[in-house]
């Protein structure tokens, strides 16, 4: 198999990943992104190691190494991200990045963050 398959396929996934982390507003599925353009770049280790690895018989195979420790990293972002997402879902009520980001700036600025909160400050 030539060199190019793998790595036209892993520009494909990544992107496909980047442009999830650009255009969604939803926090899971810019994690879910992220984690196809780690797997993007996993398929690229695998593959030039493996292309290396008929150029040179005795080799460490550190790619799939790196690979191996990428996904160790990879299971841990998504677990610790999800759990933040979870977090910020229960107390705020939403996942949806653009409506935190604002919620986030019009508490910096003192102004009401919603309807409820205006009616709150017109009736004292």
């Amino acid at each position: 198999m030539h060199l190019a398959y793998p790595a036209v396929l892993s520009a494909l996934l990544f992107c496909t990943g980047l442009y999830g982390v650009l255009a969604r507003r939803n926090a899971i599925l810019v994690l879910m992104s992220v984690e196809l353009m780690l797997n993007a770049v996993n398929l690229n280790l695998v593959a030039f190691d493996v292309w290396l690895s008929k150029a040179a018989r005795n080799t460490l195979h550190s790619g799939q190494a790196l690979t191996l420790f990428t996904i160790a990293i990879a299971a841990a972002e998504i677990g610790i991200g999800l759990a933040i997402v979870l977090a910020v879902h229960r107390n705020r009520g939403t996942s949806d990045i653009d409506r935190l980001r604002d919620t986030a700036e019009s508490h910096e600025d003192g102004t009401p963050t919603d309807e409820a909160d205006e009616k709150a400050e017109a009736a004292a």
